[in-house]
C-alpha cells in the first residue's frame, strides 16, 4: 500500500482564518484590551502551547490559570477550523485508490487531534503525528517515521509528503527518503533542493499522486 503523508495547518486546513477567528472570541469571552490581543495575536502567531498561556500570566498577571486558557483556545480553534469538502473528497478519493493517508504536523498534540476531529479529516486519515508527541518537530525525520507507524506501516521508497512548509514539509521529508509536493504560498528559499512537484493546491497534489501513482 502507497503511503501518503500530509501536513496539516497551511495544507489541510486553513489555520491562520481559524486563529484569527479564535484569538478574537478567547479576547471578547475574557474582557482582554488591546494589549492582550495583540500579544495573543503576535506570540501564537505560528505556533501555540500550554506554555504560551503561562507566559500570558507571567506578563499581564490574568486571573484565570493557563490550564484554563489553554483549553479554551483549543476549543475556539477547534470550533473555528475548517477543512473544505473538496479536501475532503479528494482524500476520499486517495483511500478508495488503495492509498494510506497519514498526518505529519508540527504542533501541541491535543489541539492538532482536536482539529482533525473537528474538521472530518479523522475519518480518512490512517494515522497521525504531532510535533508533541515526542517532542521532535519536523524536519526531524523522526517525526515522519512516527506518521508512518501510526499508519501501521514504515516509510519505503516510493512515499510522499506534501506540503507548504519549504523546509520543515519539504527539505524536511526528501530528508526522510520521501518524494515530495510542495504546495505554493510561501517564497522558496534560495539554494533549497526542488521538491519533485508543485501544486497550486492541496487537491491538485492528490490528483498528480492519482494520476503518478506508479512512480
Amino acid at each position: 500500500m502507497r503511503l501518503a503523508l500530509f501536513d496539516l495547518d497551511g495544507t489541510l486546513v486553513d489555520r491562520r482564518a481559524a486563529f484569527a477567528d479564535a484569538i478574537a472570541e478567547l479576547v471578547h469571552d475574557h474582557a482582554y484590551g488591546p494589549e492582550i490581543e495583540g500579544w495573543l495575536r503576535a506570540e501564537l502567531a505560528d505556533t501555540a502551547d500550554r506554555g504560551d498561556f503561562e507566559r500570558l500570566r507571567d506578563t499581564f498577571q490574568v486571573g484565570e490559570s493557563a490550564e484554563h486558557l489553554w483549553r479554551v483556545y483549543v476549543d475556539r480553534m477547534a470550533s473555528a477550523v475548517h477543512c473544505r469538502p473538496v479536501v475532503l473528497d479528494s482524500l476520499a478519493r486517495l483511500k478508495d485508490a488503495g492509498w494510506s493517508v497519514g498526518v505529519a504536523t508540527n504542533g501541541a498534540s491535543d489541539i492538532q487531534r482536536a482539529k482533525v476531529r473537528a474538521t472530518g479529516l479523522a475519518d480518512l486519515i490512517d494515522g497521525i503525528a504531532a510535533s508533541g508527541d515526542i517532542d521532535v518537530r519536523k524536519p526531524d525525520a523522526r517525526l515522519f517515521e512516527l506518521a508512518a507507524a501510526r499508519c501501521g506501516t514504515q516509510l519505503t521508497p516510493g512515499d510522499w509528503m506534501t506540503g507548504d512548509n519549504p523546509e520543515s514539509d519539504i527539505a524536511g521529508g526528501a530528508a526522510a527518503g520521501l518524494r515530495t509536493i510542495w504546495v505554493r504560498g510561501r517564497d522558496w528559499p534560495e539554494g533549497l533542493a526542488v521538491p519533485h512537484h508543485t501544486a497550486d493546491d492541496v487537491v491538485d497534489a492528490v490528483d498528480y499522486l492519482l494520476a503518478n501513482s506508479t512512480l
